[in-house]
């Protein structure tokens, strides 16, 4: 049961964005350019660094979702996802990806644990700079989503076809079009 009074129905992040309208636009803009906006990472594998990440703070709800969002960029691999989840030094993904998710590791634990060291190994894998500045901010942009479904004690629900859906529906329209699908309900509720 969350903390707080929030929707029911709305599980996850999408209860705690619903609650705060204002908040949530910025978050939804964010996570729409960090995940879908014109990149050399595809969509797929930014998708596997939030879920790694997600996966690393045992956030139940972020790493189903994004596991199941990056599973329809995959052409439907959910295996991928449960093995890069599992041991992505094993994982059928580019040593670039590999060395990026090294990356997206340590700044989980704390920023101050990335090494030059850590930036040249994935330089030397063919990573871009802004592909490891977006692997850093979606490391600590998912830190702080993780923590705000969890602290928040929103419903993570167990069904995984419901995450299977919806991930197919935002990988298809993106964040910002399936978020108006529950906003406008805290508004009438207001």
């Amino acid at each position: 049961m969350p903390h707080i009074a929030l929707l029911e129905g709305l599980p996850g992040i999408r209860g705690a964005l619903a609650f705060r309208p204002e908040t949530a636009k910025p978050l939804n803009e964010l996570v729409e350019v960090l995940m879908r906006g014109p990149h050399t990472l595809s969509p797929g594998e930014r998708e596997l660094i939030a879920t790694y990440v997600s996966a690393l703070n045992e956030c139940y709800y972020c790493q189903t979702i994004h596991g199941a969002i990056a599973a329809a960029h995959l052409n439907g691999d959910e295996d991928l996802v449960k093995r890069v989840k599992a041991d992505f030094q094993q994982a059928d993904i580019s040593g670039k990806l590999k060395a990026l998710l090294v990356i997206a590791a340590k700044v989980q634990k704390g920023g101050k644990n990335v090494t030059g060291e850590d930036i040249s190994h994935a330089r030397s894998k063919g990573a871009t700079d802004l592909e490891i500045h977006d692997t850093v901010l979606i490391a600590a942009a998912f830190c702080m989503f993780n923590r705000y479904v969890d602290g928040l004690g929103t419903t993570q629900p167990r069904d995984e076809a419901l995450y299977r859906e919806r991930g197919k529906q935002v990988a298809r329209e993106g964040y910002i079009a399936v978020s108006k699908t529950y906003m406008p309900a805290k508004a009438a509720a207001r």
